[in-house]
């Protein structure tokens, strides 16, 4: 475990908001009147007034129940939405394991859309083309290399994406969830190259209902409920508490 004192992501009060319509609009005329009604939007604070660190070469985990700002706060992080109010500040370049393959093209081939996907993550052309033959080997797609990717299943587009993504070397690797991708052994091998990265001294934020994965891999616990810290520090003691709090009664 490589974990230096240098703080690589700061949150200082951070909120966020959105904005909901809770009327419903079955004809022109709602629209119309929904249009010009004062008060037509509802809002819903999915970040309240947040504050934590992560250093350099940490693996902190974040857990919650659903709709608790998980997934929100690694969009923020990685610049996708800004926060309402707060600052945020990182440093080093970020990979999000998020929406994996924005910018793919089902009419192109897996080889066209890795060197497009690889452009996009910062690689030069050249530096990509060199990096093919590892990519589609590590997707295990070697026969589908000059397919469609209109003609790819699920799972095989998000191994392509997640294989192209990885070559990047990063500082700072957001995933959510990203380990139920392809079969066993992919997951498998995807896992050992998170901590790969970590053992090489790079930053991990996991958002996971995974437990046991928080215990095992990472240094410090987030634990979020409605949008507020409940508790933030020792992985052990904070899964043993959101354990007791959400274990339905039997």
């Amino acid at each position: 475990m490589m974990i230096n004192e240098q703080k690589i992501i700061e949150f200082q009060n951070v909120t966020k908001k959105f904005r909901i319509i809770k009327e419903q609009k079955d004809s022109i005329f709602d629209l119309v009147r929904l249009f010009f009604k004062k008060n037509k939007h509802d809002t819903i604070t999915v970040l309240d007034n947040i504050s934590f660190n992560v250093q350099q070469g940490e693996m902190l985990g974040i857990l919650g129940l659903n709709g608790s700002g998980k997934t929100t706060l690694l969009k923020i992080i990685s610049k996708i939405i800004p926060p309402d109010s707060g600052n945020v500040t990182t440093k080093g370049n970020i990979i999000p394991f998020l929406a994996l393959g924005a910018g793919f093209n089902g009419e192109l081939t897996a080889y066209d859309n890795i060197i497009l996907y690889g452009v996009i993550l910062g690689f030069s052309k050249k530096e990509i083309k060199k990096r093919v033959q590892k990519i589609i080997k590590f997707a295990e797609l070697e026969d589908f290399l000059y397919v469609k990717l209109k003609n790819f299943s699920s799972g095989m587009y998000t191994r392509l994406a997640f294989s192209t993504a990885v070559e990047v070397n990063p500082d700072i690797l957001l995933i959510d969830e990203m380990l139920s991708v392809g079969d066993i052994g992919f997951r498998k091998k995807s896992f050992e190259t998170f901590m790969k990265f970590k053992s090489n001294g790079k930053t991990i934020v996991y958002v996971t209902h995974d437990l046991e994965q928080i215990n095992q891999f990472c240094d410090k616990a987030l634990w979020l409920d409605k949008g507020k810290i409940k508790m933030y520090g020792e992985p052990l003691e904070i899964t043993k508490e959101y354990k007791n709090q959400n274990t339905p009664l039997r």
